[in-house]
Parts: structure tokens; C-alpha cells; sequence
């Protein structure tokens, strides 16, 4: 899984934010990374964090560890630890979470339940992320036309 959307193509290159494939994987194994953290991180370490699997159990420990070690090493301490969820809203494929339907009021957007189906997990947490009221919101509408929602 080392695909970046369009809407992260103005910072994929050097790697400057935290693309959504970590993000997810940031929320799989429960590690809160600060962008300063990541910022602290060599563009390998960061490509690493890209490429590292972080799907089951045991890739998600090993992430898990494999990150904490590197920010204990850049910083002297461990990063925060998020619980993880069992059944996040991501994965499911059959109800659109409040805040996207609530966003895509906002657009003028009707995201049907079909859409929602044919979107995979990573589409589907970004848009999750993109539409909460703390987020920006700049990429909220960029993603629903790249995901072929408008």
C-alpha cells in the first residue's frame, strides 16, 4: 500500500506531512505521531514508515515498536498511545459516518451508501479525516472528485 492521492501531491515528494497511508496506519497500531516528530524523521525513515506494513496483528506491533523506537531515538520519549479500535468506521462499507454526510451537505454533495461501498478502506479514512470539524478541510472536496464521488 504506497499510494498517495492527488489532493497530498503537493507534499508527497520530500514527504513534508504525514500522508494518509501513515495516517492510517498511525490509527491502526495506536500511536499518536506528531508532525514535529516527523519532521525529526531522515526521508528513509520516512519512506520506511511509507512502505512498512501495518495490517495485522503482527505488522501492527511491529510498526508499533519499530516507530516508538525511532522517536525515542529522536527525541529521548515515546509518543502518546491511542487505543485502537476493533471495528473503525473505515472499514465499514455499509454507513457513512456523520461527519462526511454533514460535510457533503456542506458541498452541495449527495455520497450515496453505493458510493461509499466502492471506496476502499484508505479512501474511505481519508475522507474521514478530511470531513472532521478540527481538520482544515482544504482536501475535503479535491478527494471526493479524485475518488469519483462527484
Amino acid at each position: 500500500m504506497n499510494d498517495f492521492f492527488k489532493f497530498e501531491a503537493d507534499f508527497v515528494n520530500d514527504l513534508r506531512c504525514i500522508p494518509m497511508q501513515v495516517r492510517l496506519k498511525l490509527d491502526n497500531c495506536g500511536v499518536k505521531l506528531k508532525l514535529s516528530h516527523w519532521h525529526q524523521f531522515t526521508e528513509q525513515e520516512r519512506q520506511t514508515l511509507v512502505e512498512m506494513p501495518c495490517m495485522n496483528i503482527e505488522e501492527r506491533q511491529k510498526y508499533r515498536e519499530f516507530l516508538q523506537n525511532l522517536i525515542i531515538d529522536k527525541t529521548g520519549t515515546a509518543a502518546s498511545e491511542l487505543p485502537v479500535e476493533d471495528n473503525p468506521p473505515w472499514m465499514n462499507d455499509k454507513e457513512i459516518p456523520e461527519t462526511i454526510q454533514t460535510k457533503a451537505v456542506e458541498c452541495d454533495l449527495d455520497i450515496t451508501t453505493e458510493k461509499w461501498e466502492k471506496l476502499t478502506p484508505l479512501q474511505r479514512f481519508a475522507l474521514i479525516k478530511l470531513s472532521r470539524p478540527s481538520h482544515e478541510n482544504n482536501n475535503f472536496y479535491p478527494a471526493v472528485e479524485e475518488f469519483g464521488l462527484v
